[in-house]
């Protein structure tokens, strides 16, 4: 027998042909070239005023310190809580897990706009001022018959919830709350024996939380908290709340409002959050890699809130 009878034939094969396909990215295209057309030719754009605005010293600094610095600030006293918080809820004393839940309970229940603006009157709360010392000092001084105060210094209530301490503040216990819970799935995500063996070789159960727990729950902390970092560095735009006039789009609008053009002012405002919240995805991919080695990679599909 030959060999030409023992080929097998040969099939054609026939791509199957999806009309609807083309159809949908020809209107795609369209729009994008509509897209392209208007942010070119439509006067009220206006990115000669965009590119000035967006280069104006109070609008750079309020970027830095508005944007910049109450990001971090509050991210880093919010993934604190947040951690502190998430040992609460796990712990079997029935106090500590009550208070943790009733606190993630209140803070993600309030809008942070709302938060911020109740945060910028509280000076209606304390008409003294804050004071720095002991509580209750004129009750305690007054029981023993003693005129005076405990307190180190007093501060104004109005000036230190309407500036950057208290926007850190109002976004950090906001943030808290979130991240306690991605801090505990991420707890709860590693297996238990490895607290077991951790207290087994000899160390605390905070020196197994912070040796070996929390560097394993990393990898599944960090995209949300990548997610939370930038929900947070879009979210100072609602500083306005207190208000906070030092903020970068607080100043923006008032160069829009001064000059009648809104539009340009707040695309300049648009193209500040787009370039850094693209630099924090990447430094969010490179965490990613980093703490996801010798792991399968994680389909996390969460959203910003």
């Amino acid at each position: 027998m030959s060999s030409a009878a023992n080929t097998p034939e040969q099939i054609e094969v026939i791509p199957v042909r999806h009309p609807w396909r083309t159809v949908a990215a020809v209107v795609v295209g369209l729009g994008l070239v509509m897209i392209v057309h208007q942010l070119i030719t439509n006067p009220a754009f206006d990115w000669l005023f965009t590119l000035d605005a967006m280069r104006q010293v109070p609008v750079a600094k309020g970027f830095w310190l508005g944007v910049i610095m109450v990001t971090v600030g509050s991210m880093v006293l919010g993934v604190i809580g947040g951690i502190v918080l998430a040992i609460m809820r796990m712990s079997d004393n029935k106090l500590l897990s009550g208070v943790a839940f009733a606190y993630a309970w209140f803070f993600r229940s309030i809008p942070r706009y709302v938060l911020l603006s109740i945060l910028g009157a509280a000076g209606a709360f304390f008409p003294d001022g804050v004071g720095i010392g002991i509580p209750y000092d004129r009750e305690i001084m007054g029981f023993f018959g003693l005129d005076g105060t405990l307190r180190i210094a007093t501060l104004d209530a109005n000036r230190l919830f309407t500036g950057y301490l208290g926007a850190i503040l109002g976004l950090a216990m906001s943030e808290a709350a979130y991240f306690s819970e991605i801090a505990r799935s991420g707890i709860i995500s590693v297996d238990k024996g490895q607290m077991e063996a951790a207290t087994a070789l000899g160390m605390t159960r905070s020196q197994a939380m912070r040796r070996i727990i929390l560097p394993q729950a990393m990898r599944v902390i960090i995209p949300p908290m990548g997610n939370e970092t930038i929900a947070m560095f879009k979210d100072t735009s609602l500083l306005i709340a207190l208000p906070l006039a030092g903020e970068m789009l607080y100043q923006l609008r008032s160069i829009g409002t001064n000059y009648y053009k809104m539009i340009p002012v707040y695309m300049a405002a648009s193209l500040y959050y787009l370039i850094t919240t693209t630099i924090l995805m990447v430094g969010q991919n490179w965490l990613e890699k980093r703490f996801g080695r010798g792991h399968a990679p994680l389909n996390y599909t969460g959203g910003d809130h």
